[in-house]
């Protein structure tokens, strides 16, 4: 092992060998008699040049290492945006008048003008539905625009900081290789020898404090990486979900128009028509059921697992069968992908084998969901869709609701029993339209509900009233 090897490297214990003493006297540059000065030492000039250089920048680019990046929306971007949040609340206020007046009518007796008012009122608030949709959309858009400056801003400064301390560490490695035992026999002064450690000191937990900023700075950049992922996905979602309203509202405009051409305006016909075009409560029961997350029951199975939720937490079997419809999913993969490429590495993986150890399923058996395309890890399981780290902290309410202990998230019952108790969690056992739309908004998305508020929320509370209508022709 080298000499060098062998030294402890700190930035106090470093000089260079056989230079001349860095405490030698020198003459005064004004000329001054009696004056004798020390110059001053190259590695504390090198720390001092690099601390002050490091404060400078740090300054006058306004960084701060323990928050994001400095947000990148201009003024007018930020008017932008609070302009946009205006008009989506006056169309939230008009979608909810419109709903009300739909409820209204579908509780009128069935007549050729209350049918027709009744597809101008769900023409109209679809109409709504499609510009708060596209609201949402440019919000998504000036936050993502904002997010990715910020990632530009913080990646720059986390790679300027990283030059400046590489540079400051090179520089005071090269200047200094002497002994601590070899500057004390040629230092005059103990006391310079000391005040100069401790200046070195000094300068020493600046850096690494720095480098402490830094490694916070470089998570702060993972965690705006991730945001922009899923604000991403989530613009996908609501185009896919635009899409889907525009095509429900061609087909309203096609019912309304077909309506109107076979009855022309003859309250007669369309009682008939009325008559001729209800389904059986045999072929409600017989239908199929496609789950959310893969497999099929008929109509009627699917109920009767509803109902049994339903009973033990308060919310309407309705709302948990529209959540659990393959037809509420608007992404494309689901359970389509293996555990180890899914799941997040450290949130959630190493819950999804112990919970395989504790049902005996093989993890190589089961397929979950995928990551989106920009990398936002997926992992969701079976019916309820929920993540391993979600299943885990139902785990034994499910179990205490089904008595299935420990509950599968591929098992029927208990994935019922997560979607109730996660709904029941978010304000849906109440039964009021509103809480439903919230909750189910909540369900798709976590915490950026709000963005989903009037499309996902408000498409699955519509599918909850159909399934509703089907349900009464049941239990007729």
């Amino acid at each position: 092992m080298s000499k060098n090897s062998e030294k402890p490297k700190i930035l106090s214990d470093v000089r260079r060998s056989g230079s001349p003493s860095i405490f030698r006297k020198i003459s005064d540059p004004l000329g001054r008699p009696n004056i004798v000065l020390k110059e001053v030492p190259p590695k504390v000039r090198a720390f001092v040049i690099a601390a002050m250089t490091l404060m400078v920048f740090l300054a006058f680019s306004g960084f701060k290492f323990s928050t994001l990046a400095p947000t990148a929306l201009s003024q007018s971007s930020e008017e932008e945006r609070k302009n946009l949040e205006s008009e989506l609340d006056k169309l939230e206020t008009e979608i909810d008048a419109y709903e009300k007046s739909i409820m209204g009518l579908q509780l009128e007796r069935k007549t050729l003008d209350q049918a027709l008012k009744l597809l101008n009122a769900q023409i109209s608030k679809i109409n709504l539905q499609i510009k708060a949709t596209n609201i949402q959309l440019q919000k998504l858009d000036t936050k993502i625009v904002s997010l990715q400056k910020n990632i530009v801003y913080t990646g720059n400064d986390i790679d300027r900081i990283k030059i400046l301390l590489a540079s400051s560490l090179r520089q005071i490695y090269s200047d200094d290789e002497q002994s601590i035992v070899e500057m004390m026999l040629k230092n005059e002064k103990l006391s310079d020898l000391f005040n100069n450690i401790n200046a070195l000191t000094v300068v020493q937990d600046e850096v690494r404090k720095s480098l402490d900023q830094l490694i916070e700075s470089k998570t702060n950049l993972i965690v705006q990486k991730d945001t922009i992922s899923l604000e991403r996905q989530d613009v996908l979602n609501l185009k896919s979900i635009q899409s889907k309203q525009k095509a429900e509202l061609d087909s309203k405009v096609k019912e309304k128009n077909d309506l109107v051409k076979a009855t022309k305006g003859q309250e007669s016909k369309y009682q008939d028509l009325l008559t001729k075009t209800k389904q059986t409560a045999a072929q409600i029961r017989s239908r199929i059921f496609t789950l959310l997350g893969g497999g099929e029951l008929t109509f009627g199975e699917a109920y009767k697992l509803a109902q049994f939720a339903e009973d033990q937490t308060g919310v309407r079997a309705a709302l948990i069968l529209a959540v659990m419809s393959r037809e509420s999913n608007f992404g494309q993969n689901v359970g389509r992908c293996n555990w180890k490429t899914a799941m997040h590495p450290t949130r959630d993986q190493q819950k999804f084998l112990d919970m395989m150890a504790e049902l005996g399923i093989d993890p190589e058996s089961v397929n979950v969901s995928c990551a989106n395309k920009d990398g936002a890890y997926g992992g969701a399981m079976g019916p309820a869709q929920f993540i391993p780290s979600t299943w885990v902290m139902y785990k034994d309410r499910i179990a205490k609701v089904t008595g299935n202990n420990p509950p599968s998230p591929w098992r029927n019952i208990d994935a019922f029993a997560a979607t109730a108790l996660y709904l029941k969690d978010m304000g849906a056992a109440n039964q009021s339209y509103a809480s439903e739309r919230k909750a189910a908004a909540m369900y798709y998305a976590g915490s950026r509900w709000r963005s989903y508020l009037y499309s996902y929320g408000q498409w699955v509370v519509e599918k909850a009233q159909k399934f509703q209508e089907d349900i009464k022709y049941l239990n007729d």
